[in-house]
């Protein structure tokens, strides 16, 4: 059984972002200690697909480093997008939201952790496996 631990929105990164952006648009927790989730029959891995792992890459989800997954949801959730507004980094905002958009080291990770932000709130749970934490 995997243990949770609270994590804020703006230092989430990696599989751990991934899963907390699959949690934000209405994937389900298959099994946390690895990163598995569903949704309607669909099952996926969070995080980046292994750079061996060429044969399947459908087998994963990673909105924070692949544009087929984070560009429909950027889409899907109107995410505004500006570059360079603060020490060059990237920012992302969903429009309504009261708070700050969020930043991050890419435009994917920005306009992840602003979906995250705006429909989980600025800290949430994730596997602690997903940062490292056993």
């Amino acid at each position: 059984m995997s243990q949770f631990i609270e994590v804020k929105t703006a230092d989430l990164t990696g599989p751990a972002l991934d899963w907390a952006v699959a949690m934000a648009d209405g994937w389900k927790a298959d099994r946390p200690q690895d990163g598995q989730v569903s949704k309607n029959g669909v099952y996926r891995l969070v995080g980046p697909r292994p750079m061996r792992s060429t044969v399947h890459p459908d087998w994963y989800y990673d909105p924070s480093t692949g544009w087929a997954v984070g560009g429909p949801l950027r889409d899907k959730y109107n995410v505004g997008i500006e570059s360079g507004v603060s020490d060059d980094l990237p920012y992302a905002y969903v429009p309504g939201r009261d708070l700050d958009g969020s930043y991050g080291e890419t435009a994917l990770i920005a306009i992840c952790r602003a979906i995250v932000a705006a429909k989980l709130g600025d800290v949430v749970q994730v596997p602690a496996e997903l940062v490292g934490v056993e």
